[in-house]
C-alpha cells in the first residue's frame, strides 16, 4: 500500500475527530427521510438510522424499540436529545 501524503493524513484525522457530529447530522437527515418514505425505502432508512445510532453509542435496546415502533417522531425526539447533549 502506498504511503499517504500529509494532506491525506489530515483529512483522515479530521474525519475521525468529527465522526460523532457527522453521524448525528446524518441521523437527522435520515429522520426527515423517514417522515416522507413508505414501504421498502422506509425499511432501508430505518436500517441506516440504526447504524448511525450505534455509532453514537445509543443502547441497542433503545434502537430496537425505535425500529419496532416504526414511528419517525420517536426517532426525531431521540436525535434531538442527542444533539442537545453533544452541544
Amino acid at each position: 500500500m502506498a504511503e499517504r501524503s500529509k494532506y491525506q493524513q489530515n483529512i483522515i484525522k479530521s474525519f475521525y475527530d468529527n465522526r460523532e457530529s457527522i453521524s448525528l447530522q446524518r441521523a437527522q437527515e435520515i429522520v426527515t427521510d423517514l417522515y416522507l418514505s413508505e414501504g421498502k425505502k422506509r425499511q432501508k432508512y430505518w436500517k441506516s438510522l440504526e447504524g448511525h445510532l450505534q455509532k453514537l453509542d445509543v443502547k441497542q435496546q433503545t434502537i430496537d424499540h425505535l425500529v419496532k415502533q416504526d414511528d419517525p417522531q420517536l426517532a426525531a425526539q431521540l436525535v434531538t436529545k442527542l444533539g442537545k447533549e453533544s452541544a
